[in-house]
C-alpha cells in the first residue's frame, strides 16, 4: 500500500478508537486495524456505565473529560448515550457514612453530586426495597451507553465524519520499526506504514510481543453478568450501584472511614471470594442488566479462568438483587461473561518500542469511563502536541 499514516491504531475497542478519535481531531491521518469485523472483547461485554464517581481523584478527571466527549459526540451523532445519572444506595449506617464522606470529597473536587434521603430514593427508583435503602448519593451528569451499539456507531462516526480509515477482519502478524516510523504486516498480506503505532488490543500484544507480554504485570479479570426479559411498563433510570459497590469502588477508598469499615468485613464471605457487587442498568429494550462478579488470573495464564458460567455466582447475584429492587420479572434472558485486562501495580500498561511503537493496554474496568479522557491526553504526549 502507498498510503502512509501519521498513526495506526491496532485494536478497535474503546481505548483504541478514542486514541484514533483524538488523533483525528488534531489533524492527523489515522487508520484503525481491527482483527474482527467489530470488537468482540472487553468493550462490548461490559456493563455500559460511564461513572467517574467510582474512580479515584486522578482518574475521575479523565472520567469527567470523557463525559464531556461522549456528550459532545452524541450531539452530532447518535452513539447511544443516555444521561439519567448514577446513584449509590447505602444499606446501613457504615455505607451512609461513606457516601457522606464521598459527597464532601466531590464538593472539594467541584464534581456535582447530591445526597438523597431514604424517601427520595424510594420515590426516584420504583420497586426499591424500603428495608434495604438508608440513603443515596446521586450524580446527575453521569451517563449510560449500550456497549455493543456504541463502539460500532463511534467507528461509523469517525469514518463518515472525521476521515478515519477502518480496516476490519485484519489481524496484524508483525510490527517493526523502520527508518521513518513502523511497518505492519497483516494476515491478508497487506503492509501498512505509519509514523507511530499504538497497540491497544491485548491479544495482538500477546501475538506480536509474546516475551514482553508474559513478563508484564497484566492480569485478566472475568466477570459474570445477567440480563432479564424486558420489563413491561417499568422504568429504572440510570446506573444503580448498591452497598457492595460502595465497599468496592476505588473512589470510596479515599474516604477517611473506608479502611476501618473494610477491616470489619468477613474475609470468607461469598461476595468476597467471587468479587461480587450488585449493579442494575435498564437497557433500551426494557430489560435490566444485573452484575457482576470478578475472578482474576495472570494474563499469561488467563486460560485457567475458562469459559464456563458459575451458576452459584449467578444465583447469588439474583438473590441479592431481589433484596434490593422488586423488578416485575426476574426471568433471565441472557447470561454472559465479560473479560478485561488490568495491571497489578500501575494504572494501565504502557511500553514504547524504538520510539514509535506504543503499547497501551490493560486499562481494566476504567475503560468505558476513562478511555476518552485519558486518550486525549495520551495522544498529545505521544505526538508532543502540548
Amino acid at each position: 500500500m502507498n498510503k502512509k499514516y501519521d498513526l495506526i491504531v491496532v485494536g478497535g475497542g474503546v481505548l483504541g478508537t478514542f486514541h484514533a478519535c483524538h488523533a483525528l481531531e488534531n489533524g492527523l491521518r489515522v487508520a484503525v486495524i481491527e482483527k474482527d469485523k467489530l470488537p468482540q472483547s472487553a468493550t462490548v461485554r461490559n456493563f455500559g456505565q460511564v461513572v467517574p464517581s467510582g474512580m479515584n481523584t486522578k482518574w475521575q478527571e479523565y472520567g469527567r473529560e470523557s463525559l464531556r466527549i461522549y456528550k459532545q459526540i452524541q450531539d452530532r451523532f447518535d452513539i447511544s448515550v443516555r444521561q439519567s445519572g448514577s446513584v449509590y444506595l447505602a444499606s446501613n449506617e457504615e455505607e451512609v457514612q461513606l457516601i457522606e464522606e464521598l459527597s464532601g470529597i466531590n464538593r472539594k473536587n467541584n464534581y456535582k453530586s447530591r445526597l438523597l434521603t431514604r424517601q427520595e430514593c424510594l420515590e426516584k427508583y420504583p420497586g426499591l426495597n424500603p428495608g434495604y435503602v438508608k440513603a443515596g448519593l446521586f450524580f446527575p451528569d453521569e451517563i449510560t451507553v449500550e456497549p455493543r451499539v456504541m463502539i460500532g456507531r463511534l467507528l461509523e462516526y469517525l469514518v463518515s465524519e472525521k476521515g478515519l480509515d477502518y480496516y476490519d477482519s485484519t489481524p496484524v502478524l508483525h510490527c517493526a520499526a523502520v527508518a521513518d516510523g513502523a511497518t505492519l504486516h497483516t494476515s491478508g498480506g497487506r503492509v501498512f506504514t505509519a509514523a507511530k503505532v499504538i497497540i491497544c488490543c491485548g491479544s495482538e500484544f500477546k501475538t506480536l510481543y509474546p516475551e514482553l507480554f508474559v513478563n508484564s504485570d497484566l492480569e485478566v479479570t472475568k466477570l459474570q453478568m445477567l440480563q432479564t426479559v424486558p420489563q413491561t411498563g417499568y422504568e429504572l433510570k440510570g446506573s444503580i450501584l448498591t452497598g457492595l459497590s460502595i465497599r468496592r469502588y476505588e473512589a470510596f477508598s479515599e474516604c477517611p472511614s473506608f479502611a476501618a469499615i473494610k477491616a470489619k468485613e468477613d474475609p470468607d464471605a461469598f461476595e468476597k471470594k467471587w468479587g461480587v457487587h450488585i449493579l442494575f442498568k435498564q437497557a433500551v429494550d426494557g430489560s435490566v442488566i444485573i452484575g457482576d462478579s470478578h475472578e482474576y488470573a495472570p494474563a499469561a495464564d488467563a486460560d485457567v479462568l475458562g469459559f464456563d458460567l458459575r451458576t452459584d455466582v449467578d444465583d447469588f447475584m439474583i438473590s441479592e438483587a431481589q433484596k434490593i429492587v422488586a423488578l416485575p420479572s426476574y426471568e433471565i434472558r441472557n447470561r454472559w461473561y465479560g473479560i478485561y485486562s488490568q495491571c497489578r501495580t500501575q494504572d494501565l500498561f504502557q511500553h514504547t518500542i524504538d520510539g514509535c511503537i506504543h503499547i497501551v493496554t490493560g486499562i481494566g474496568g476504567k475503560g468505558m469511563t476513562g478511555s476518552a479522557g485519558f486518550s486525549k491526553e495520551n495522544i498529545k504526549r505521544i505526538f508532543d502536541l502540548n
